[in-house]
């Protein structure tokens, strides 16, 4: 049994999620209790079930380990986070926020209202210019972690970034080396690369991952996701080059090479890093290379970089400063360290102040949070009020009976009670009518979010529509793109709410927009509908490329793999979203129409 100093650190990345619980000894030491590593497969990485299989794949680790912690650390992958180093002349104290909030507006390449942000000064250079760290992420992403946080029942305390997690990691357990010295963390998205000389730091976030090479692997062996990353793991190795004999194994030859491919590309960011950190950071030359993450440990990976750089090559351990629990298994923990850097930078923000203090969380869920937190004693305060209602009434009635005799007597009295008894009737009767409308709020908050996740979905549902049709037809290699988009989006209520279900217009004529259910316009029909507040349904009028000229059926197979991609929403009935009217030939401008009716699983209220 873990006592009340254990808290949890995660880590949830693009590929897989981190566990680890932490104690502070009294000795003031970070301890190491346990751990657990879980893969998230590629839903894990889909933005439309990434919550969904978070949540599912925390749940079964927390069961796993029994865990009784309920406090919690979490950090968001880099393929989520925007950060970037940026210098600023010298000013005053004063005027520092002011111009790094001028420079978040400059470089974040969102509204900042609709991210959370924050920023670190890390030092200054020789002339003076003051070296910020900037990081922002979406607040919807920071607010879905909340939800994963409490839908395990856990406390969410801080939302830290992979690259300051690792910054914090690195410095506590390598803070004796003086010399630039390069951390690279190769993840399943991006990868990290982050410089440490005499006190400073300097970082990059790298868009390369290693799920390129499991999905190039995947594309040449005509294999699933899962079961190619399943062969790269267990046989795949970083091909040397030069004249070294090519594996037998049809595997291993292409994965070594697709793997020395993506390790040059790596390489090649590295190089152009190294070059601006010495030129325009001015830092020196980088005296050795340690690896981290899950891709660092394929095979020959360590030898490829000392190759590439001219320097030695280590892998990094973050835990070499952190006690460990005797009843974690060593054996187990050395195979998967180098992975658990963003877990242990987490674990040291509850232990001190670390060198990075960021803490991404927005104003809106500390606001919930707060709300919950407070929720009980309104809940009990209610029914306090409740308890003293039925009491006092019972306690009237007791002395009506017992006092009957004396009524006259106390008539007056009793009048005078019955008034105080009446308007404590009608104030309950406004607490009922208040708490009824505090519940109207809650479910209005609870669906704020679900129209935009229907609206991103379908982003999602045309984009994969476009990839399964290029993949498809190959029309790439014939110089062709293919392209969707929605022409007219128009709601409806629910089906079963409209007499005459609604019409496709055809190609070119005036559009039927749907009011509350009820259609109008030129070609609408009347159906005589009653109004509804409710929106059950979306008719789309979609545009596409033609692509007859690749396949007669071409036109024909974009519009049922929109269809297809449809069904397989999490937001759309299967069953009742369908083609609607007939897909159109194509027109002058190389383009065809079609229409389909997406059906909602879950109606949204106006």
């Amino acid at each position: 049994m873990l006592n009340a100093k254990s808290f949890l650190a995660v880590d949830f990345g693009a590929g897989s999620l981190k566990l680890a619980t932490f104690e502070i000894n009294e000795a003031g030491i970070l301890c190491l209790k346990e751990f657990k590593l879980k893969s998230l497969g590629p839903d894990g990485a889909a933005e439309a079930t990434r919550e969904t299989v978070l949540l599912k794949v925390l749940r079964e680790t927390l069961a796993e380990i029994g865990a009784v912690a309920r406090n919690i650390n979490v950090c968001a992958p880099g393929f989520q986070v925007f950060s970037k180093f940026v210098k600023l002349p010298p000013v005053d104290a004063g005027k520092v926020t002011q111009i790094i909030q001028y420079e978040a507006q400059q470089n974040v390449p969102f509204p900042l209202a609709e991210v959370v942000w924050d920023y670190q000064i890390l030092g200054s250079s020789s002339t003076g210019e003051l070296e910020v760290l900037l990081v922002a992420i979406k607040s919807e992403i920071v607010e879905g972690l909340f939800r994963i946080a409490e839908e395990a029942k856990l406390r969410l305390q801080l939302c830290d970034v992979s690259p300051a997690a690792l910054c914090n990691a690195f410095r506590y357990n390598y803070g004796d080396l003086e010399d630039c010295t390069m951390l690279l963390d190769i993840g399943a998205k991006t990868s990290n690369l982050l410089f440490f000389e005499k006190g400073k730091v300097f970082s990059r976030s790298i868009s390369l991952g290693a799920n390129s090479i499991t999905q190039d692997f995947a594309n040449e062996a005509k294999l699933r996701f899962e079961v190619a990353e399943q062969i790269k793991i267990a046989e795949g190795f970083v091909s040397l080059g030069g004249a070294y004999e090519e594996p037998e194994n049809p595997n291993q030859a292409a994965i070594s090479k697709i793997a020395r491919q993506f390790m040059t590309k790596l390489h090649i960011q590295v190089n152009q890093t190294i070059q601006f950190y010495r030129g325009q950071m001015g830092g020196a030359a980088p005296q050795r290379l340690f690896l981290a993450g899950g891709a660092s440990i394929m095979p020959y990976t360590a030898q490829f970089f000392a190759e590439k750089l001219n320097a030695p090559v280590e892998y990094f351990n973050p835990f070499r400063n952190v006690q460990i629990d005797p009843a974690v298994n060593l054996e187990e923990l050395a195979r998967v360290a180098h992975s658990l850097g963003e877990v242990v930078g987490l674990g040291l923000r509850n232990l001190a102040n670390c060198p990075v203090e960021m803490n991404l969380m927005p104003e809106s869920t500390l606001r919930w949070r707060t709300f919950n937190e407070k929720k009980p004693y309104f809940t009990a305060t209610v029914f306090s009020l409740v308890a003293v209602a039925f009491a006092v009434g019972y306690l009237f009635e007791s002395l009506a009976k017992s006092k009957e005799t004396e009524l006259d007597r106390l008539k007056p009295e009793v009048q005078q009670m019955q008034e105080k008894f009446d308007r404590f009737n009608k104030i309950y009767g406004e607490v009922g009518t208040t708490r009824q409308e505090a519940d109207q709020v809650a479910a209005w908050m609870n669906d704020r979010y679900y129209w935009g996740d229907v609206l991103a979905d379908l982003r999602q549902v045309l984009i994969r529509a476009e990839n399964d049709v290029q993949k498809k037809l190959s029309v790439e290699r014939q110089g062709v793109q293919a392209g969707i988009w929605i022409e007219q989006l128009t709601s409806m209520a629910p089906l079963e709410s409209a007499n005459t279900p609604g019409r496709l217009p055809s190609a070119g004529g005036p559009p039927t927009v749907y009011n509350n259910g009820a259609a109008s316009g030129p070609g609408a029909a009347n159906t005589g509908s009653a109004q509804t507040n409710q929106v059950g349904a979306i008719t789309l009028v979609c545009r596409a490329v033609s692509l007859s000229s690749v396949d007669p059926a071409a036109n024909s197979d974009i519009a049922y793999t929109l269809e297809n991609e449809l069904q397989a929403s999490p937001y759309f009935d299967p069953k009742a979203t369908q083609l609607v009217g007939q897909i159109n030939a194509e027109d002058a401008s190389g383009t065809f129409t079609f229409g389909i009716t997406a059906v909602l699983k879950k109606p949204l209220n106006l």
